[in-house]
């Protein structure tokens, strides 16, 4: 078994992946997508499915590694959000080599503050995080961390 991707829908893949690129690296990995037809219908369990958007290479994983996908339905009139279309998610979490100058870059490329930025050492572990929580364009929560010693894998 191995971790794929997560999925976050916004009414603007476009302007989202902009910014994850401006403020994480991220890069898109082809191809974009354009999923329609028969077989999505039956896939996303409505009758006129329909999403573009693009998959984003994580930041520190190699070629093929995890990504984040950025959707945006065409919902047919009438048919209500649900679960695969819908919203939806408590935050994603990105280790950075600084914490502070990450969130100015959010805020400078229409991100915006949840809170400030803190820190807390852990006895247990010997380790002082320092994190914020800040909103994305579309106002999904990414929390921005960083381990004095600089290990992203905690």
């Amino acid at each position: 078994m191995i971790y794929t991707h997560t999925n976050i829908n916004t009414p603007d893949w476009e302007k989202l992946t902009k910014f994850y690129e401006a403020v994480f690296d991220m890069e898109i990995v082809p191809p974009l997508r354009d999923l329609h037809g028969d077989w999505f219908e039956a896939a996303a369990g409505f009758k006129g499915a329909h999403v573009k958007g693009a998959h984003m290479a994580l930041p520190g994983y190699p070629q093929g590694g995890p990504t984040i996908e950025f959707f945006t339905w065409e919902i047919p009139d009438g048919t209500p959000a649900n679960n695969i279309n819908g919203g939806g998610m408590g935050h994603i979490a990105i280790a950075v080599d600084n914490v502070e100058e990450t969130y100015e870059k959010v805020k400078a490329n229409g991100g915006s503050a949840c809170g400030s930025i803190a820190k807390h050492y852990y006895e247990t572990k010997g380790q002082t995080l320092t994190l914020v929580y800040a909103k994305d364009p579309d106002g999904n929560v990414i929390e921005i961390q960083r381990w004095d010693d600089g290990d992203i894998t905690k």
